[in-house]
């Protein structure tokens, strides 16, 4: 879905419109939120938001689990799959599933980490642990209750925040802000903006660690566009950061495409693109979460074949102090687990 516009505006009538409609769906998801879930066995770290829409998290998620290897954990990324129709428990395998079966961001991160797809996530911690994991990151699944969370990290934009902090439809929240503050345990501010800066006092009240964090594209995406008039195309929760991060990194942009999140691209629209680019002698190029629907195993659309890629990372301004929350996490969660 495109995220609606007035979202991100301080007040409007259509959120004021829509706020009966908040308070229902916010006080089911409330609810919801204080149910007890499963003990899965082995630590289990939540990598979410606390709304709708693209923060940061799946580099977080590949950044986090880095972090846990350079540890000597074997870290299992956990997945809903969202877009996949496969309900799971399945390991992805990229050399033969598509994102049309697992959901795109677990196909891109498989390529890197072992990545368990299952709408059932009891059913995806019993697998995780059947391939051997030490731990299992948890990718999205915050406001789930059926598994129980070591620790949860939570990814906010440091530029957009929340928008205007309402619950859904009349705002991005997916749940009242106080008891996802509450369940909070690491908030993790992705760029430098202040949109953040409130919900990160409420955090280091409760004594929560608050970090900043910066995605870092890779080098060779910046080498392949540096001073290159491109065609850029997306279709993610917050296409406007990755137009201004190409921008940033030295390409001309000389035309956008903004896509629906997980938008399945079709063969038609990518050889139109293909097409205006060529036209225009412009560089085609889009997201690796992105070039992941265009992919059938290894395989790329025909017409997606000249498209670059533009990869990015995430940085923690201060990784040592993460590093030491979950080691400390970790350490506590196993020592509970032999007491029980």
């Amino acid at each position: 879905m495109h995220e609606p516009a007035f979202w991100y505006r301080p007040s409007s009538l259509t959120s004021r419109l829509l706020m009966p409609l908040g308070a229902v769906y916010g006080a089911i998801a409330a609810r919801r939120l204080a149910r007890g879930g499963l003990d899965a066995g082995i630590p289990v770290l939540c990598v979410g938001n606390y709304h709708v829409g693209g923060a940061g998290k799946t580099p977080t998620v590949l950044a986090l689990v880095n972090l846990l290897r350079d540890a000597g954990e074997a870290p299992i990324v956990l997945s809903r799959g969202y877009s996949g129709k496969l309900r799971g428990p399945i390991k992805v395998d990229p050399e033969r599933h598509a994102a049309i079966d697992v959901g795109d961001e677990p196909l891109m991160m498989a390529g890197r980490v072992p990545v368990v797809v299952a709408r059932d996530r009891a059913d995806g911690v019993a697998l995780a642990r059947s391939q051997g994991a030490s731990v299992i990151v948890m990718d999205d699944g915050f406001q789930n209750p059926a598994i129980a969370k070591d620790a949860s990290l939570i990814i906010i934009d440091g530029d957009r925040g929340l928008g205007n902090a309402c619950v859904f439809p009349a705002g991005p929240l997916r749940a009242p802000l106080p008891p996802q503050l509450a369940r909070t345990d690491v908030l993790i501010i992705v760029g430098n903006g202040s949109a953040a800066d409130t919900v990160a006092v409420a955090i280091a009240a409760q004594d929560g660690l608050v970090l900043r964090a910066h995605l870092v594209p890779g080098e060779a995406s910046v080498a392949a566009l540096r001073g290159k008039r491109v065609l850029a195309f997306t279709g993610i929760g917050d296409p406007q950061r990755f137009f201004r991060t190409l921008r940033t990194s030295g390409a001309e942009v000389v035309a956008e495409r903004a896509f629906a999140d997980h938008h399945p691209f079709s063969q038609n629209e990518i050889e139109a693109l293909a097409a205006a680019a060529k036209r225009d002698g412009l560089t085609l190029t889009t997201t690796e979460k992105d070039l992941a629907r265009l992919r059938f195993g290894r395989e790329l659309m025909p017409s997606a074949r000249d498209v670059v890629p533009f990869a990015v990372t995430l940085q923690f301004n201060d990784e040592a102090k993460l590093l030491r929350f979950v080691t400390d996490r970790l350490f506590k969660s196993r020592a509970n687990k032999f007491r029980a």
